[in-house]
């Protein structure tokens, strides 16, 4: 599920008249040829029927830290660097890796 967030699942189910059951929405992410981590989000959620999208998107698991923008190289730092009691690991504030912001200096130009 690495390649997914909420937003992604959100823009693959789209064009579904809500309310909608757990079926209508996989079949909605099919039909839009939502990358497969997409339609493997939405075959976690709970066979309920949904009212909006808000619900469709807390219902929806992905990883905690898809709409934070961290880079592998700060996930990583992240995983290494202790954090405070009780705080969860993709929280912990951590710079962009030297040769990431390099790149993104570069691209700037």
């Amino acid at each position: 599920m690495s390649d997914t967030d909420v937003n992604k699942v959100l823009d693959a189910v789209r064009d579904v008249d809500f309310p909608a059951g757990k079926d209508e929405l996989l079949d909605a992410a099919r039909r839009a040829d939502a990358p497969e981590g997409v339609v493997k989000a939405l075959r976690g959620i709970p066979p309920e029927e949904y009212q909006n999208r808000e619900e469709v998107a807390r219902s929806v698991r992905v990883p905690p830290d898809s709409d934070l923008g961290h880079s592998p190289g700060q996930r990583g730092e992240q995983a290494r660097r202790g954090g405070r009691p009780g705080q969860s690991q993709y929280l912990r504030d951590v710079p962009k890796p030297p040769v990431e912001e390099e790149q993104e200096r570069g691209r700037e130009r």
